[in-house]
């Protein structure tokens, strides 16, 4: 038997089947999830991984969109008999627990990365990851989560700049040895390159300065190759967290999924 689990992000929608008896990703896509609202779209790549009717009838999600999500919902169970279930939905309580007071704050991909950092490394860690928005969430090796940050993400940040500054182009983000850039794009890369830089190691050392904490931290999205060599600390670079943390969701809440 096989099952559906997926993070839909704002901009990167990430669909997995798995292997219920073992919860190993057997097949996996990623999809522009601006395009989600295609139906044309949707049959294309949904038949890429649904191939079998032996598919569990509840799909697992953490979304952030709730546009897309019911989209995909409506088309999964028109055309698969299919039900989406949405993560926060769900029991996480014996997984983790939720030190915040309004936990409907929380994204669900955060909540998911938090599930998936506490599941396999068991330590205090941050988790950050690189998406829309650059997260940094906080978790302790005895399964609290106490929140975290959210700062501008990279490319919404380039984006950003670049439709409000008449005179800037599409420019690619790289490492800038010389932090003085001697013409626009270089002073661009050396801006976006080292003030990330010096927002992910002030931030780590910050959360460890309050917490009086040490912590692993682990490195997630799209992003986390781009600042390897200049973070100041070890880190890990785990690509698939989020999933992870959906995937031990699913298992904990297999018998009542409906």
């Amino acid at each position: 038997m096989k099952a559906l689990i997926g993070d839909i992000g704002n901009t990167i929608t990430k669909i997995c089947l798995i292997e219920v008896s073992t919860l190993k990703i057997k097949k996996k896509i990623y999809l522009k999830s601006s395009n989600i609202p295609s139906i044309r779209f949707l049959k294309k790549n949904l038949k890429k991984i649904i191939k079998s009717k032996n598919v569990y009838k509840v799909a697992l999600f953490s979304s952030v969109v709730p546009k897309y999500q019911f989209i995909l919902s409506k088309y999964l169970k028109k055309n698969y008999k299919i039900k989406l279930r949405e993560i926060k939905e769900k029991n996480i309580k014996k997984i983790i627990k939720i030190n915040i007071k309004d936990k409907n704050q929380v994204g669900s991909d955060r909540i998911a990365n938090a599930v998936g950092v506490y599941k396999r490394y068991k330590l205090n860690c941050i988790v950050l990851d690189f998406g829309t928005a650059t997260t940094f969430d906080v978790v302790t090796k005895d399964g609290i989560y106490n929140g975290g940050i959210i700062a501008p993400g990279v490319n919404l940040s380039l984006k950003s700049l670049v439709n409000s500054a008449d005179q800037i182009s599409v420019f690619s983000i790289k490492k800038q040895n010389k932090i003085i850039g001697k013409n626009t794009v270089e002073a661009l890369r050396s801006g976006f390159y080292w003030g990330y830089v010096g927002l992910i190691n002030n931030i780590i050392l910050k959360i460890e300065n309050e917490t009086k904490k040490k912590y692993k931290v682990i490195f997630t999205g799209g992003y986390a190759d781009l600042f390897k060599t200049s973070i100041k600390r070890p880190f890990t670079i785990d690509r698939h967290i989020t999933i992870k943390g959906i995937t031990e969701i699913f298992r904990e809440n297999i018998k009542n999924l409906n």
